[in-house]
């Protein structure tokens, strides 16, 4: 990711964003859903957030290292 471009790196976010948004919709939309389907969109919801979340720290990391800050 250190050497990634700025446009990729906004668009790596904007993916598990999107999906979350769209299943959330799904999620929400007042169909009813067996039980193992509300289970896979837990765990796919969870998925998603360790996602952003790694992606987020691996930006920070990257941008402490390019400045070269905190070295």
């Amino acid at each position: 990711m250190g050497n990634a471009p700025h446009e990729r790196l906004e668009r790596d976010h904007e993916i598990p964003d999107g999906n979350g948004e769209r299943l959330a919709r799904v999620a929400t939309s007042g169909m009813p859903l067996t039980d193992d389907l509300k289970a896979r969109i837990l765990s796919t919801f969870l998925t998603l957030m360790n996602l952003r979340e790694n992606l987020d720290r691996a930006s920070m990391r990257g941008s402490m290292g390019r400045s070269g800050a905190f070295r």
